[in-house]
């Protein structure tokens, strides 16, 4: 006799920062929860891996967070010239190895009680008879609640409907360094303002690799491919050996996507979260998977009926992101217009000190802008 589909309070589909954060959410909520991911881990994962203070205060108080470097100093050009450096004299960001990071935060997962499977494939979802079934590689199955978090290409979104505004296209080469790169990129990140409007290019150093990449709004591959050429050659690095080359494409939803459909919630990239101006995503797949993962609890214990757990979600995801993402692209229109006047700011004292406390998490974008000055100089640049 054919056995039915295993049942659980909470699936969650995808095992990166959004979906490892849900599985811990959920499982510490006491809720039956299962993670599922297509990739084995450890794996790769195109992403400079800076973290902010946003994100490493919603990890899990018990994750030993794998970072690679600690940074108190940035410099910053305007399309290669005109450079400068500043320092904070403390940390103002963290990196760390995507495989790294992931896996740990997979594993915290796994230690407050969700069940992990790795290697496995969804194909299908559908709801019916207050169940959620999901189709695997594996086989059928089932679930009171579900959080999709299977990332940009989410199949899990597309079964939502997520609408989308902004689609970039990210390239990064991981560089072997030298004694003296080392040396010279010990602490510090470097910022470039790019030569097409929103575009902008960075150096991220680890323990043993400089993960360099540029970003740039999609349909340009070419212009993208030559951007991330050129800044490579400008930082003096061309001579460094290349270790690994990749691409990635970023969305970012509209304001009014919805963010779940039914018993299913989404998170992270599946949702199309993210910072619209400096297209950081990993803050808001941290943030967005421990608010869908609690919620996911409550509808799958049956504590909140589903729609319930859908209108707390999204309030919350409202309120505390939805802020920061409007201001966010707003940010970014008046970035596309005047990217010497941000390179201008950032050498100020204001400038400088408006730039660290957003990375260090001591304020955010939204705040900033609610500073009648900031307000009002944004609206002019977004008419200029």
């Amino acid at each position: 006799m054919t056995q039915p589909p295993e049942t659980y309070d909470v699936l969650v589909v995808g095992a990166g920062p959004s979906g490892s954060r849900a599985g811990y959410a959920a499982a510490r909520a006491g809720a039956r929860t299962l993670v599922l991911d297509r990739a084995g881990f450890p794996r790769y994962k195109t992403c400079g891996g800076g973290l902010i203070g946003p994100t490493l205060a919603s990890l899990p108080d018990d994750l030993d967070v794998p970072v690679q470097q600690e940074i108190g100093r940035a410099s910053f050009t305007l399309a290669g010239a005109r450079p400068f450096e500043r320092s904070a004299g403390r940390r103002i960001l963290s990196l760390v190895n995507r495989g790294d990071f992931d896996t740990a935060l997979l594993h915290a997962a796994e230690a407050a009680g969700a069940e992990v499977r790795t290697g496995v494939t969804v194909t299908a979802i559908a709801e019916a008879d207050d169940l959620v079934t999901v189709t695997t590689s594996d086989g059928d199955l089932r679930a009171r609640a579900v959080v999709g978090a299977d990332g940009s290409a989410s199949r899990i979104g597309r079964y939502v409907g997520v609408r989308l505004r902004q689609t970039d296209l990210g390239l990064e080469a991981e560089l072997a360094p030298d004694d003296a790169a080392c040396r010279a990129w010990a602490g510090r990140v470097h910022l470039d303002w790019g030569p097409t409007p929103g575009s902008y290019a960075w150096v991220f150093p680890k323990q043993d690799l400089l993960t360099v990449g540029v970003i740039m709004a999609k349909g340009h591959p070419a212009e993208t491919k030559r951007y991330l050429t050129e800044f490579i050659a400008q930082q003096g690095l061309s001579h460094l050996e290349t270790v690994r080359e990749s691409g990635h494409l970023t969305r970012c939803r509209t304001a009014d996507s919805p963010l779940g459909r039914g018993r299913v919630l989404l998170a992270g990239d599946a949702a199309g979260l993210l910072e619209p101006w400096t297209r950081e995503g990993i803050s808001y797949a941290v943030r967005s998977g421990q608010l869908a993962g609690a919620c996911a609890a409550q509808s799958g214990q049956g504590r909140l009926t589903p729609s319930a757990a859908l209108a707390s979600y999204t309030t919350a995801v409202g309120a505390e992101l939805g802020a920061e993402m409007a201001i966010g692209e707003r940010t970014l229109r008046a970035f596309e217009r005047h990217p010497r006047a941000f390179h201008t700011m950032l050498r100020t004292g204001p400038g400088w000190r408006v730039f660290t406390g957003i990375t260090r998490g001591d304020t955010t974008l939204a705040r900033v802008a609610r500073h009648r000055p900031v307000r009002l100089g944004l609206a002019a640049m977004n008419r200029w």
